[in-house]
């Protein structure tokens, strides 16, 4: 992600989240040393998702991940995801949390199918006191990067 992409993000950010995150934050993440936004391209150079990782130390997290509504299902949120784990996995994370509402059904399955497992929830955590599910992924040691399905 560069500031360049920042328009389309925001729109597809505005367009999946009821509290989108702003442009400031988008940028705060550009300027982050321990974050490194990204983001997945259509075959005419539209950003077509994005994903945010960060890493402290060893523990990596996905803190914002949405894909534009008219190339869901076509396998982008998993193929962000994914780049995101090995990447992570390359500088040195040993596990990735994120967390994600209880109602987004279709991002829980895919979680899953790569890999996370949930390990709580945060009650209320969202502003219209629905539940987070907190979910982790462990690195796998014998391959040194993330063990995705």
């Amino acid at each position: 992600m560069t500031s360049g992409d920042l328009d389309e993000v925001t729109a597809i950010e505005s367009a999946s989240f009821p509290r989108p995150w702003t442009r400031e934050h988008f940028i705060a993440e550009l300027n982050s040393p321990r974050s490194y936004p990204l983001v997945a391209r259509t075959a005419d150079g539209m950003v077509a998702g994005y994903i945010c990782p960060t890493l402290v130390l060893d523990e990596g997290e996905i803190l914002d991940v949405a894909v534009r509504l008219d190339c869901r299902g076509k396998g982008v949120g998993a193929a962000l995801v994914r780049r995101a784990l090995d990447d992570l996995a390359a500088r040195g994370a040993r596990v990735v949390c994120l967390e994600v509402r209880v109602s987004n059904l279709p991002a829980v399955a895919l979680y899953r199918r790569l890999g996370f497992r949930e390990t709580g929830r945060r009650r209320g955590y969202y502003e219209n006191g629905e539940d987070a599910i907190l979910m982790e992924h462990t690195i796998d040691d014998s391959e040194g990067r993330a063990d995705a399905v």
